[in-house]
């Protein structure tokens, strides 16, 4: 099934939805645009929560609620868009934050200058922590980064994700589609946050990249939630 793997769907956690209702209007314009499996990615900011487990009883709970207002939903898995800092690569339980069922973890580097403990960062969560990073909506830092700063962000390995809007524009479409042919593996989200000027918009996708692409973009979540199965068989 078609995977969008970044959104904020979640009612009344983040900058996203503001409600149960604006929710269920989001996943319906999503499921209209071919979208099967839905991860719901609300921000995680280490310095702006209490707490790990506040955020994860938080998220939980407008999740439960969100579930429970209609049986017709399903198909949602948990993750988080977990904001690249100093210091998260040693956050206690960081794996809680992966996308539900894999060790897949959303992460999104500052729009600040960029800096080399940035790139650390993300090779102390692949390497010591073992997870697999996605770094979020690479094409933004175009027009934050200078060219050698984006070169090292490209540096590392991970999984790029490229949000649809990337796909407006000639100059993020051109690096989009650089990045698609070069073999590295990338994942494909709306980053949708309401119903207005951030709404579902993963049909861009299917219209300027093609299924073939998509379904490149879908086997990352399957291959994920193979490996993992496969983990805790023996």
């Amino acid at each position: 099934m078609t995977t969008d793997y970044h959104s904020h769907i979640l009612p009344n956690i983040d900058d996203g939805s503001d409600s149960i209702k604006t929710s269920l209007k989001m996943i319906k314009m999503m499921k209209q645009q071919g979208i099967g499996i839905i991860v719901a990615t609300p921000h995680f900011y280490m310095h702006r929560e209490v707490s790990l487990d506040s955020y994860l009883v938080k998220r939980q709970n407008a999740y439960e609620k969100l579930m429970a207002s209609d049986p017709a939903v399903k198909d949602i898995h948990i993750g988080a868009e977990v904001a690249i800092e100093k210091g998260i690569s040693v956050l206690g339980e960081l794996e809680k934050l992966c996308i539900s069922g894999t060790r897949l973890i959303l992460l999104e580097p500052p729009f600040t200058q960029y800096n080399s403990w940035i790139v650390e960062e993300i090779d102390e969560i692949a390497n010591s922590r073992r997870l697999i990073p996605i770094i979020a909506h690479v094409h933004r830092y175009m027009g934050v980064y200078s060219k050698s700063d984006l070169k090292s962000l490209m540096s590392v390995d991970a999984v790029f994700q490229i949000n649809a809007e990337a796909f407006e524009h000639f100059s993020t479409r051109r690096f989009v589609n650089k990045l698609i042919s070069s073999g590295r593996d990338f994942v494909f989200g709306s980053d949708a946050h309401d119903l207005d000027d951030r709404k579902p918009n993963f049909d861009l996708i299917a219209k300027r990249s093609g299924s073939e692409n998509i379904r490149r973009s879908d086997k990352v979540l399957m291959s994920a939630m193979a490996d993992e199965e496969r983990m805790f068989a023996f």
